[in-house]
């Protein structure tokens, strides 16, 4: 377009930043408002209004300085536009097409970039590609911003600005975390044990922190740095990021930030405020699931949670019962009534104590099972051998999925996926192999805890925590079953030889025990054919299959 064409056009300086991330490295709007009049000034433009916005042009219709530029336009009050890029125009492919149509109708009859001019004589295509490039430019850096929000999720951070009572920083590799704010971490934790009490209410406990405490929110940029509203201390009270979790898009993730209050707490907090559905999406995990089956019908036995808030006291009382999940629609179970988690902890007490040695039986068998370790090492031998044989299995096929994305077989979803899958399982072997090289040196070590676990399991149970009695409810045996309110389990074999020999065992020992200061030769010798018997009806290795030894909660002894 010549200069005398130029002068019939009348423009509209249109200039827009965003906000959003993507338009960091654009100039603002005071640098291309400039840059696009002495632009004018050297092509003796006419330039009628100049329209600026800060608003992203992701989204269709969301720009009201646009729409009314675009209106004029129509009407007839220009009919050329100067921007500083096609991208500043549009980003997505409705308001493209809006702009796209007046220029190949000749409403606009000039489009004037800091490069560039677009013309209604144009190729079309030329104008499609660069608005095409803006619009992918977006999906690109959606699809970006998506996948790092989802690896930061998943290693345990939350990609927003932290809550009340937590700042955002960066660890020494430069990664940004979250960690408590030390000028009202403490605060926070102190309204969560008023609301957790019971004798205070969220408006009160708002009242309080604003005008006795003088909490105010932190201050940013633009916000912050005032007393927390009504709207805020719910928000506080009802976010689970408090209990060490990232609710996002609909899921939840453990988070690595230090929690204010945990889980049971926070679940605590829902029911004071009278929140009647689930608070938030969750798994609930009892002891005693999953293992246990009705005695009747076969199905597993489920549990359930209840909560009640006594409010002469302000105490929230929580139950679980377990019941029948009568899941076998061709059989009608019978067994409709539950049991309090508290009778079944009684009844698993009850069975432990019929398992349960003195420390000198212990003694007596370790000392002869230190002589019989050959067998335990060869088994172990064969064990290690046959996860060693798949650990280099399950590379190859790694290796083989790797060649197969080169070659363009598979694409990256799947790819990906399956990658995930195969180094999840090279990790699980990895680990197996660690444990059973332990085990085959240890094999002494995990005797003597084994031997442990009968000793002291009755006291470790009545102090463990969820997993620890599970797992100590797993070792006793198999097969466990509940009927009407009564539990029974077929013990294991090693176990099994206490309780049908220990007892007269025990009783013999004590009437054997000398009097302190009092050791005869013939005593010696009682006790000497006592401990033979024992060990004689003994298995060489009487551990329970599948449970290594960990720390008991509560003593110094292990569990299984």
């Amino acid at each position: 377009m010549n200069d005398a064409e130029r002068k019939n056009i009348k423009y509209f300086l249109y200039a827009r930043k965003s906000s959003e991330s993507e338009d960091r490295q654009i100039q603002s709007i005071d640098d291309q408002v400039e840059r696009m009049k002495r632009i004018a000034s050297d092509y003796r433009l006419t330039i009628i209004k100049t329209y600026t916005e800060a608003k992203s042009a992701k989204q269709p219709k969301n720009r009201p300085i646009f729409k009314e530029m675009m209106e004029r336009i129509e009407a007839g009050d220009a009919n050329g536009i100067l921007c500083w890029n096609i991208n500043r125009l549009s980003r997505n492919p409705i308001d493209s097409a809006e702009v796209g149509w007046l220029l190949q109708n000749g409403i606009i009859k000039s489009i004037q970039t800091i490069d560039k001019e677009f013309l209604p004589e144009d190729n079309v295509l030329l104008f499609n590609i660069e608005t095409g490039n803006a619009n992918q430019y977006i999906i690109d850096l959606r699809k970006t911003t998506m996948r790092g929000r989802q690896r930061k999720l998943e290693r345990g951070w939350l990609p927003n600005f932290a809550p009340l009572g937590y700042i955002n920083d960066r660890n020494e590799m430069g990664e940004k975390i979250i960690i408590k704010d030390i000028d009202r971490f403490d605060m926070i934790r102190r309204m969560w044990e008023m609301l957790l009490s019971g004798n205070y209410t969220p408006p009160k406990i708002l009242k309080i922190s604003n005008e006795k405490w003088g909490l105010k929110t932190k201050r940013g940029r633009k916000i912050g740095g005032k007393p927390l509203s009504r709207s805020g201390i719910y928000r506080i009270f009802t976010n689970p990021f408090y209990a060490g979790l990232l609710s996002y898009g609909g899921r939840e993730y453990e988070g690595k930030h230090e929690p204010m209050v945990t889980l049971e707490e926070f679940d605590r907090a829902q029911v004071i405020m009278g929140r009647k559905g689930k608070p938030r999406p969750k798994k609930l995990d009892f002891a005693y699931t999953g293992y246990i089956r009705c005695g009747e019908c076969g199905c597993l036995i489920t549990a359930t949670e209840k909560f009640k808030h006594i409010k002469c006291t302000g105490e929230v009382k929580r139950y679980v019962y377990y019941f029948c999940t009568r899941k076998k629609k061709d059989f009608n179970c019978s067994q409709r009534k539950n049991i309090r988690e508290e009778d079944l902890e009684q009844q698993i007490d009850e069975e432990l104590g019929k398992y349960t040695i003195l420390p000198e039986f212990r003694d007596w068998a370790l000392e002869y099972l230190s002589k019989h370790n050959s067998k335990e090492i060869d088994e172990r031998r064969k064990i290690y051998e046959n996860q060693h044989k798949t650990l280099t299995s399950t590379q190859n096929e790694l290796d083989e999925l790797t060649k197969m994305r080169y070659k363009k077989l598979i694409d990256d979803e799947t790819y990906l996926k399956e990658k995930g899958d195969l180094q999840n399982k090279i990790t699980r072997i990895k680990n197996d192999l660690r444990e059973t090289e332990t085990r085959t040196e240890r094999w002494l070590e995990l005797t003597e805890k084994t031997f442990e676990f009968v000793t002291y399991a009755r006291a470790a149970f009545s102090v463990g925590n969820l997993q620890a009695k599970k797992e100590i409810l797993r070792a006793i045996g198999q097969n466990p079953t509940l009927k009407n309110g009564i539990l029974e389990i077929s013990p294991n074999k090693w176990l099994k030889t206490i309780s049908e020999n220990y007892p007269k065992l025990e009783k013999e020992y004590k009437r054997l025990e000398p009097e302190k200061g009092l050791v005869n030769t013939t005593k010696k010798e009682a006790f000497a054919s006592l401990r033979s018997h024992w060990l004689r009806g003994w298995d060489l290795n009487p551990r329970p299959r599948g449970y290594g030894p960990r720390e008991l909660p509560g003593c110094s002894t292990p569990r299984y």
